[in-house]
């Protein structure tokens, strides 16, 4: 589970399905991700975007190979890569934990079934006090909900199977706008990373997109700092 969730931050469901199929393939347990090279992670993670993700997964496989798995979310949050909501989705899914995994799914369904649109603090208590049990079923339900039956627009409510406890299905809940990626800092990391993948002259790869030598640099710089392509030279 914890490699679809990486997966699916910031990446749609039908973007990384078939790429979730051959990670695991090659790679069915954590103890066989932990010893997998940055490059051999990183040409299987290609073409999903924000590459840091591959490698950070691939050090939490390392502690959890080594040191077994977190069963809480405050533990699993120590993981490489796992944030508040991986945490509790993985803590309620695969080790039962009583806790709420709020997505934007959630967050519209919850805001809608509370009659406003909930933020923050006050999201995370209301998640927190109508949390069903067991919890990943109720996580999972809701998550399905959200993207099949509560949509954004246009709410399917004649269809929903628990329309009379809404309160206003009205209330629209936008989700962060992903900013433009033609043109981006994250399109000239994501070329560079595959040029460097197959030996391509990273310079060139960077001059394809039309960015200047002083954009290449410092995204090269920055890269393998991050341990995200190997160290070269930078533009002259």
């Amino acid at each position: 589970m914890l490699v679809s969730e990486v997966m699916l931050q910031q990446t749609q469901v039908a973007r990384a399905i078939t790429r979730f199929e051959a990670f695991m393939d090659r790679w069915p347990t954590v103890h066989d991700l932990a010893t997998a090279t940055n490059e051999e992670v990183l040409a299987e993670w290609s073409g999903l975007g924000y590459n840091s993700r591959a490698l950070r997964l691939r050090d939490a496989a390392i502690h959890v190979s080594e040191q077994g798995w977190p069963t809480d979310p405050a533990a699993l949050t120590a993981l490489p890569g796992v944030g508040p909501y991986t945490a509790n989705a993985i803590a309620s899914i695969c080790f039962g934990a009583p806790v709420a995994a709020v997505d934007t799914n959630l967050r519209r369904v919850l805001s809608r079934w509370d009659g406003r649109v909930l933020n923050r603090f006050d999201l995370e208590r209301f998640a927190s006090s109508v949390v069903g049990s067991p919890a990943g079923d109720w996580n999972q339900a809701l998550m399905d909900l959200g993207s099949t039956i509560c949509l954004p627009r246009e709410p399917l409510c004649d269809r929903c199977p628990v329309a009379e406890t809404c309160a206003d299905p009205s209330i629209h809940v936008s989700a962060p706008r992903q900013s433009r990626f033609e043109g981006s800092t994250r399109q000239l990391r994501g070329a560079l990373v595959r040029a460097d993948l197959v030996g391509d002259d990273l310079n060139e790869a960077g001059e394809k997109l039309g960015r200047s030598p002083q954009e290449i640099s410092h995204a090269i710089a920055s890269l393998a700092a991050e341990g995200l392509i190997r160290s070269r030279e930078p533009a002259s």
